[in-house]
């Protein structure tokens, strides 16, 4: 049997906190809530007085805060009094099964590990095992970058998906540590739920998950012998300042001399993650609809129409419209207000992939070639939930566009097929869903 490493995986030094108070140590995802300080203001009252993962962290609300070169200061700082002060208990060589219950009533499995970066990439129509779902805005990097350099500890808000209709990795390993006592146990902050994580360590376990590993390589292995192991789902601009550090790191080391054993074991070459299977029923895909202003509506739906091949009927009205769309992969819903009257548009095509893959370049496309209204340029925004879109529709010189759902079994084939998806193209879950930072392990 291959070793876990030869799949870019390796096993890491995972450190908790002794006698770990889940709900006050652990916290969101630090791109979430970006606009609610009050959020923010309630994980601070959540944690006070006590250590917690917040204090490791910058949320970014406050990412154009004047005062981020002190916070970020305050951060490694603290990071040093934790590894120092006992915080943490004995480092712990271990991946962790989790199941996290949410509060919308649902469980979501993962498995916790280290990927090396050095088998990730995020740039379009990568031959790489771990690969981005969506486009990556180069721009976002950079600030992250500062953060992630030479910070002392290293905390995942990361979820990479896995292809794996029988759930043999994430599933499979659950079935295998769950006898035993987990590692912690308890409730989330701020409506996060609860989440409850098992160490996987022993041999038997570490070989059960390499042979789960290995049958999903060979099941996704393509004609030039590449294989499309794992997608980012979420903290994709994580993932990819963690590899632009590296980067940077390693090019220091070999100038200093380093071979390649030395590269090999070094820390920052690797990025604490979670896996997910991409058919978890915990896990929801859901679709970011678009709203486009000042534009001519009309001439808008016939080009996309063209363009993607389909059929344009008008429906009874926004509850039509929204059932229509919801039942199918490949339709789009529109809703306009055109000479005073409200319409509600049914585009339907025989689309394959994902369906945004294909709608936002020709959005893009017909977006370029506009002529103002009233003087305005049209523009583009990105809305989750369709009750908003609807309603934004209703407006002058507006449309809402609904997409279908998130094709779970075409998702692997599209981003193989066709490169990373366009921007805002899907969220998983709700904001309260989203990975909570809990395990730690040492970077710099």
């Amino acid at each position: 049997m291959k070793k876990i490493e030869e799949y870019g995986i390796r096993i890491p030094e995972i450190l908790l906190p002794k006698n770990i108070d889940v709900s006050s140590w652990s916290v969101i995802a630090c791109d979430q809530y970006t606009q609610d300080l009050d959020y923010w203001k309630r994980a601070e009252a959540a944690a006070a007085g006590k250590p917690s993962t917040l204090n490791l962290i910058l949320p970014e609300v406050y990412l154009n805060s004047p005062d981020k070169p002190a916070r970020i200061e305050k951060i490694r700082k603290t990071m040093k009094e934790y590894l120092d002060s006992g915080v943490f208990a004995e480092p712990r060589n271990c991946m962790i099964y989790i199941e996290r219950k949410t509060a919308f009533g649902r469980t979501r499995k993962g498995l916790v590990a280290q990927i090396d970066l050095e088998t990730y990439e995020w740039k379009p129509f990568s031959k790489a095992n771990i690969r981005a779902t969506e486009a990556t805005i180069v721009e976002r990097i950079p600030p992250r970058m500062e953060i992630r350099r030479g910070a002392p500890l290293e905390l995942p808000h990361i979820m990479l998906l896995v292809n794996d209709k029988e759930d043999i990795l994430v599933g499979g390993t659950g079935n295998a540590v769950k006898a035993k006592a987990p590692l912690y146990d308890g409730q989330l902050m701020c409506n996060g739920g609860s989440i409850t994580g098992w160490a996987v360590e022993s041999e038997a376990e570490i070989a059960g998950v390499t042979e789960a590993v290995s049958k999903i390589a060979d099941a996704n292995r393509a004609a030039d012998g590449s294989t499309f192991l794992f997608a980012v789902g979420d903290g994709n601009h994580s993932l990819a300042t963690a590899k632009a550090v590296w980067d940077e790191h390693k090019a220091k080391l070999i100038e200093g001399g380093a071979d390649e054993a030395a590269l090999k074991e070094c820390p920052v070459r690797y990025a604490l993650v979670e896996i997910v299977n991409i058919y978890d029923t915990g896990l929801t895909f859901e679709p970011i609809h678009r709203v486009i202003f000042d534009s001519d509506v009309k001439s808008l739906i016939l080009y996309l129409a063209d363009k993607l091949g389909g059929n344009v009927s008008e429906v009874a009205g926004a509850a039509e419209l929204e059932a229509a769309v919801k039942a199918s992969s490949a339709d789009f819903g529109f809703a306009y207000k055109l000479d005073g009257s409200q319409k509600y548009v049914l585009l339907e095509t025989d689309i394959k992939e994902l369906a945004v893959a294909r709608l936002q370049p020709e959005i893009d496309s017909f977006l370029k070639s506009s002529t103002k209204i009233d003087g305005k340029a049209p523009e583009i925004d990105y809305i989750h939930g369709s009750e908003e879109t609807l309603k934004l529709g209703e407006r002058e010189n507006a449309v809402g566009i609904l997409l279908p759902p998130i094709a779970k079994d075409s998702f692997f084939e599209t981003i193989n097929g066709r490169g990373p998806l366009p921007r805002k193209s899907f969220s998983m879950g709700e904001a309260d869903e989203k990975r909570f930072y809990l395990e730690c392990r040492k970077l710099f």
